[in-house]
């Protein structure tokens, strides 16, 4: 739908017609378009400063108002409108969004929904709503018997998916999910709800710029979901494109000012973009590889210092540096004379013995990493899968060759903040992972 332009003033402070599908059509405009935004709040604000409004000018009022966000006055001025299907179901809509901060308006957003449909509203887009409005509540299995009832559902793409995203929830088996999905996508390509559970799937499997696509695409449908816009926005980062990720976690922030994850995703990823490593550490850490590459026989040793490092396996200055003064002294025929030599040909070069070796753990580390118990093992053996990660985190754990939830509790905070993007939000969304289980990090 991009370069679409819908002509505004005439759509909403016109005399035409003003129903389903004229709002359709201002959805894809709002969705292609960013100038349409400024256009839909100054047509709104004209209504709302007009003295003498009808009823049918308040459902078109109230219906915008709920499109920009402002839901509050959306109800309070449908509630004044012409009390048609379009009114009570936009209600319904209304009540639907506050219900995510004040659990009463699910009820409510039901009751309307219900009235919407004996008004003449659609009664699948009714049936779909509703249940979407119990899986936010947690009853999902109101919200399948509900879907199951609908007339003509086959034929809808908002039931199709709303059925594979409720799949997906479930952790049913992903060919049905994904046929749910695709058959909601062969009716209507910018299904926002399909592409978004689509999009997870993908990124679930590691498929990036298939759920990079998703993503885009269901944002292309106005309004964006939070869920879509925070999920690219990690995408972007992890292809170093802080910019486009700072500009999702933005617009989730325009809508919802106090988002803690979009809040505390935006500072990571400020901080992330403003990380650059200047030409001077790249030649310094390229020069230290290049002298860490040279072989040991490029130096003049003595034949015995020489056959010690061979039989040791030392090839090189690196092999070198993670090589501890005691384990050189521990082969046979290998002393002190040989070690002045190698630790002079070490400082010729700007290193030390022992310097890259793994450091020792200490004795209450070690305590930590103790040999588990044999239900400790039945859990260490658990896939890390089973923690429910969000996506940044479950990425980096990926990125570490951590596979398991025994692999995980080996690691210690500073292990996994190493990882690029890996903030002290997903530090504490693990810790709190683990506490669920009554595990935690090595150290904590």
């Amino acid at each position: 739908m991009r370069g679409l332009r819908v002509d505004i003033r005439d759509l909403v402070t016109g005399t035409g017609p003003f129903g389903p599908g004229e709002i359709r059509q201002l959805l894809e405009g709002l969705g292609a378009d960013p100038a349409i935004h400024r256009d839909l709040r100054i047509a709104v604000q004209e209504l709302e400063a007009a003295g003498d409004r009808s009823p049918a000018a308040s459902v078109k009022v109230g219906v915008c108002q709920q499109l920009l966000g402002r839901s509050r006055e959306a109800l309070e001025t449908l509630k004044s409108a012409d009390g048609g299907a379009l009114a009570l179901f936009f209600q319904g809509r209304a009540h639907a969004a506050l219900a995510a901060t004040d659990a009463a308006h699910a009820d409510k957003a039901r009751e309307a929904f219900d009235a919407a449909q004996r008004a003449g509203y659609d009664a699948t887009a009714c049936g779909v709503a509703t249940a979407d409005v119990l899986r936010a509540a947690g009853r999902t299995r109101d919200a399948e018997v509900v879907l199951e009832k609908l007339p003509q559902r086959e034929a809808s793409a908002d039931y199709w998916a709303l059925r594979g995203a409720m799949l997906a929830d479930a952790g049913a088996a992903t060919e049905e999910t994904v046929a749910a999905l695709e058959k909601a996508l062969a009716i209507d390509a910018g299904n926002p709800t399909a592409l978004f559970a689509m999009g997870v799937l993908h990124d679930r499997f590691g498929n990036d710029e298939e759920a990079k696509s998703c993503y885009e695409r269901s944002l292309q449908r106005y309004p964006g979901t939070v869920g879509a816009l925070v999920n690219l926005g990690l995408l972007y980062e992890d292809e170093d494109d802080f910019d486009a990720a700072q500009q999702c976690y933005q617009r989730v922030l325009d809508a919802f000012p106090d988002h803690p994850r979009a809040r505390l995703f935006l500072k990571d990823s400020t901080a992330s973009g403003d990380l650059k490593i200047d030409e001077q550490e790249l030649r310094t850490r390229d020069r230290i590889e290049q002298v860490m590459g040279l072989p040991v026989t490029d130096f003049e040793l003595s034949v015995r210092s020489r056959n010690c490092l061979q039989k040791m396996g030392i090839l090189t200055l690196g092999d070198l540096a993670r090589t501890t003064e005691a384990e050189l002294l521990e082969s046979k025929n290998f002393g002190e004379t040989s070690l002045v030599e190698i630790k002079e040909m070490l400082a010729s070069k700007g290193l030390s013995l022992g310097q890259m070796a793994a450091p020792a753990i200490a004795e209450e580390a070690a305590a930590d990493i103790a040999e588990p118990s044999a239900d400790d093992q039945e859990v260490f053996s658990l896939p890390i899968t089973d923690l429910n990660l969000s996506v940044r985190a479950r990425k980096c754990t990926t990125k570490l060759g951590i596979t398991t939830i025994g692999e995980l509790v080996r690691r210690t905070a500073e292990d996994l903040m190493e990882c690029k993007n890996f903030g002290v939000t997903s530090l504490n969304e693990v810790r709190e992972k683990l506490v669920e289980r009554g595990l935690k990090l090595r150290g904590d």
